[in-house]
């Protein structure tokens, strides 16, 4: 069942993404917007990570780079100005491995490979072990570490 649900995970990512592709291009597949993180539209740095945008028509796209030792809590919430992460998250896992924690008890482990949502419940999040973290984020770029 598991598998399944990762599956189906995939398959919806994989769909939010070509419609919004399509909408970027106006359904014209001839076009294409070229955008690299090598030379981001914006950068926004905190202590112990960054988080990169690249800007593209009707979507947002960032990417998170984070040293061990980071905590949302800590790194974060004072650029922020909320306790913990309200940002609504959709994305993929490059490197390293990351929690997820809704302060219910219960801590959920990203790690490479894993795509992953997660809702704009308040939540916290920390860089396990002593790997750097790499995320891909399809929503909520736009309003994350802002």
């Amino acid at each position: 069942m598991a598998n399944m649900d990762g599956l189906l995970l995939e398959k919806l990512v994989l769909d939010i993404i070509n419609d919004k592709l399509f909408n970027i291009i106006g359904g014209n597949m001839n076009d294409i917007i070229l955008k690299s993180f090598e030379k981001p539209d914006e950068t926004r740095i905190f202590d112990k990570g960054k988080f990169e945008i690249v800007n593209l028509p009707n979507m947002v796209i960032g990417k998170a780079t984070y040293q061990p030792g980071w905590k949302w809590s800590e790194d974060v919430s004072p650029l922020s100005g909320t306790e913990f992460c309200e940002v609504e998250h959709l994305g993929m896992v490059l490197s390293g491995s990351a929690t997820v924690d809704f302060k219910d008890g219960k801590v959920h482990v990203l790690t490479k490979g894993d795509i992953f949502y997660v809702s704009s419940k308040p939540h916290d999040s920390w860089v396990l072990d002593n790997e750097e973290y790499i995320s891909i984020h399809f929503l909520g770029a736009e309003g994350y570490a802002d």
